[in-house]
């Protein structure tokens, strides 16, 4: 049993749920629970644990997520408990794309965003980003491995190796480099 639990995290809309395909495909079991389902945002489902959510309250569920992979929001990613070990891959995507991508989701959903117009929610992203990795630097329990969510869609099998590297790292476990970068299906970068 690895000693650490994996994270995916980064913004909304990011690539966190491909990356948990590619990570689950690979061979690490997800720790999900199905609460929300496929659609026409993600084809292939968010892979969630809605006990996230309350990260701030309940901690009790880390316990079941040692040697699991579990996506995690950019900003709740300051509230997991620094009393254990985290591999964290942490998705870049171009912040423009993410906004464009979230307001789409939105409309298709008939909900309403926060209000900000594009350029404002982009800079408070931004701020938001600096914010966390800057707290993630900080924090030696956290060993993190940052992937630009282009080169995700651009070259998977790269990415896929740099992931199993990453996750495999003493071990002992042996990740399905080919399963990982099947998982990824450009088709589905349809907000640019």
């Amino acid at each position: 049993m690895r000693d650490f639990i994996t994270v995916v995290s980064g913004l909304p809309r990011s690539g966190t749920s491909m990356a948990m395909q590619m990570i689950v495909a690979g061979g690490i079991a997800p720790l999900t629970d199905g609460v929300r389902t496929a659609d026409d945002d993600n084809p292939r489902g968010y892979f969630e644990f809605e006990r996230v959510k309350s990260l701030r309250t309940d901690k009790a569920w880390l316990d079941d997520a040692r040697g699991k992979v579990v996506k995690v929001i950019h900003m709740l990613v300051p509230e997991l408990p620094d009393d254990r070990a985290y591999r964290v891959v942490f998705l870049d995507r171009d912040v423009r794309e993410v906004v464009k991508s979230q307001s789409t989701m939105l409309s298709r959903s008939g909900k309403s965003g926060g209000g900000l117009p594009p350029d404002r929610l982009a800079a408070v992203y931004t701020q938001q980003l600096a914010q966390v990795h800057a707290w993630l630097a900080a924090r030696p329990n956290f060993s993190v491995l940052a992937v630009r969510h282009a080169d995700l869609i651009h070259d998977a099998r790269t990415q896929a190796a740099r992931f199993a590297e990453f996750l495999q790292a003493s071990n002992g476990l042996t990740l399905d480099i080919d399963a990982m970068s099947g998982a990824v299906d450009p088709s589905l970068h349809r907000n640019r």
